[in-house]
């Protein structure tokens, strides 16, 4: 079944807008592949350091060019709960590797941090670029030479995007994605969200929403919230790069064990070594990277997202803009409800039917494309499955339920919960911005309200305690892009907008900072671009201006002329607090370097 002619139109357009990268880029994959891995090009001292450690069979096996070598690059850590489970993941690899005759080993590492943990605190501004980071040390891992596949394992918001970048880099070898699951179901994250509020107004302590969160937050697993670590998830199985049906199974599971074993098993089959060989570089091309945006939209996944779609295939010489965003949304219906778009957490989503069932009503409305390859073979159809667990310990598969589990998470096409996408892109006298309105009210998505300008998160929150916001605003806080400080997620104005919100005002938020996949039911006017450091109009906004955010019509502007705003100059702000502590001050080059919001705010050329 091919996709709609309106999806397949707009493929078209980002194949032919790519052309001039995507063209060098495929052959320098077909060169590398060309050299093979490879270890028949090392020299007998280069070889001799890559398997030192190795056990004298392996070395022999090595030494030759017959034997596939996976490489496996993890996120690991054991304070973070989405990814302490990769703990136990390398010699579950090896000895599925050792099982199907190969040999795997640990090509690297690359560090991954928690949003959770930094939200509000100086750390936060290492967060976007940790991306990056993520990508070039994929890369130094890499670049030993000594791999015909890669694994990766990565969960949450930055990782899987970097992981990707460094996948993508080196297009010429395999690439499967494993993941570690989500975390089994807590508290409601409706629960969470009502003690933040109630603690923010001062009406419980600090133990009481401790003790909260901790119900919350309990165990290992990725958050269950639909933010964007598991957005990532959705992405990596919709594009072909997990094993069907392997995103949201929990951890420490006998079927979670039974899929990484059979990840580890497919990378080692589709090496250049075997009959099917399938580098990720080919693999992925412009329908991959539509299905990852109509998945996106049909979940109403992170705007974080516009950023890294944007990056990752960039990595691979396909040039996606905001326009693709925004004109895809405008097609695809929204078919999951999962908080913050509403009260389910992802756990639920898997109940229902998940993503087998998402996809393969996807499919059969014609919003993706399914003639497209992925690491399982051709063809997206055979993600329309649920994977169980065999008698034997094997992954065994099922059809997907053909009625949703609960069409109050999961919707059928005929009873979406809304004919477009999660997200919308805004234009108008501001510049370009990203909001999700999956979870806005539609009686709240056109806010016109007069500006109260900030320059720091806990400005407005002092101006909240002070009791000066109690009436219809539009927070515009500046200074938070990608140049001014790295772009940090600005979750600590989520609970105050949303007390006030919750008192009858009508408030909004229009920043050139992030929100992330948590964003919630106040509306965001997000990654505004250009920033304000660069100039951009979001910086000549002044205290009492009206500013109209208008998430049906598609534009965000400030209700003056065209003329007053071109004479008004932007103001020097002091942002030397941002240049040091916390490792800030190794990352100056990286925010001279960072592009805009709508290019990926990536430190790498686009």
């Amino acid at each position: 079944m091919t996709a709609r002619r309106e999806i397949e139109a707009i493929t078209q357009r980002i194949r032919e807008r790519s052309k001039p990268a995507r063209g060098p880029y495929l052959e320098r994959v077909a060169q590398a592949a060309s050299r093979t891995a490879n270890r028949a090009v090392l020299s007998c001292a280069n070889l001799a350091h890559g398997f030192a450690v190795c056990s004298p069979s392996e070395k022999v096996a090595l030494g030759g060019d017959r034997v596939p070598n996976l490489g496996i690059i993890t996120s690991y850590n054991d304070m973070l709960s989405a990814h302490q489970p990769f703990e136990t993941f390398p010699n579950q690899i090896k000895d599925a590797a050792h099982e199907v005759g190969g040999i795997a080993q640990v090509a690297g590492a690359v560090p991954a941090m928690c949003d959770g943990v930094t939200q509000g605190q100086p750390g936060m501004e290492l967060s976007l670029f940790s991306r990056d980071v993520i990508a070039m040390s994929t890369a130094i891992g890499l670049t030993h030479n000594m791999f015909d596949a890669a694994v990766y394992l990565g969960v949450c918001d930055k990782i899987v995007p970097g992981l990707v970048i460094g996948a993508f880099t080196f297009g010429h070898l395999p690439a499967v994605f494993i993941p570690a699951g989500p975390m089994t179901t807590g508290i409601s994250n409706d629960e969470k969200a009502r003690v933040r509020q109630l603690f923010a107004e001062g009406k419980v302590g600090r133990a009481e929403l401790l003790e909260s969160e901790s119900k919350s937050y309990h165990g290992p697993g990725t958050c269950t919230f639909y933010g964007t670590a598991n957005s990532n998830q959705m992405l990596m199985e919709i594009m072909g790069l997990h094993t069907p049906g392997a995103s949201f199974v929990n951890p420490n599971t006998p079927l979670r064990e039974a899929l990484t074993r059979e990840a580890a098993k497919r990378a080692l089959a589709i090496t250049a070594l075997g009959n099917e060989y399938i580098p990720v570089g080919r693999m992925i091309d412009e329908r991959s990277i539509v299905n990852g945006v109509v998945g996106l939209h049909a979940t109403g996944g992170s705007t974080n997202h516009t950023m890294h779609l944007v990056a990752m295939a960039a990595a691979a010489g396909i040039r996606l803009t905001w326009q693709d965003i925004s004109d895809l949304s405008d097609i695809v219906p929204l078919l999951a409800r999962v908080y913050p778009n509403g009260l389910a957490d992802v756990n639920h989503f898997q109940a229902a039917g998940g993503l087998g069932f998402l996809i393969r009503e996807l499919l059969d409305g014609g919003y993706l494309h399914e003639d497209v390859q992925t690491i399982w073979g051709e063809g997206l159809r055979p993600y329309t499955v649920e994977a169980k667990l065999a008698a034997d310990g094997s992954v065994m598969r099922e059809p997907a339920p053909a009625i949703s589990g609960d069409e109050k998470v999961l919707a059928p096409l005929p009873k979406a919960f809304q004919p477009t996408g999660g997200l919308k892109m805004l234009t108008g006298n501001l510049g370009h911005a990203v909001i999700k309105v999956s979870a806005v009210k539609p009686e709240r998505r056109v806010i016109e309200a007069p500006a109260v300008v900030l320059d720091s998160q806990q400005a407005l929150n002092d101006l909240f305690k002070a009791g000066l916001l109690n009436k219809d605003f539009v927070a515009v806080l500046r200074y938070q892009g990608p140049k001014a400080n790295g772009m940090p997620e600005l979750h600590k104005l989520t609970t105050v907008l949303g007390v006030l919100q919750d008192r009858g005002h009508r408030v909004a938020l229009v920043t050139d900072g992030r929100m992330s996949g948590a964003s919630g039911k106040v509306p965001a006017a997000i990654h505004v671009t250009p920033e304000a450091l660069e100039g951009g109009p979001i910086g000549k906004v002044r205290d009492g201006d009206i500013i109209r955010v208008d998430a049906i019509t598609g534009t965000l502007e400030v209700l003056i002329s065209q003329a007053e705003l071109a004479a008004r100059s932007v103001p020097t702000v002091d942002l030397s607090e941002n240049d040091f502590g916390f490792g800030r001050e190794l990352f100056t080059g990286f925010r001279q370097l960072a592009g805009r919001a709508d290019n990926g705010g990536s430190v790498f050329s686009t």
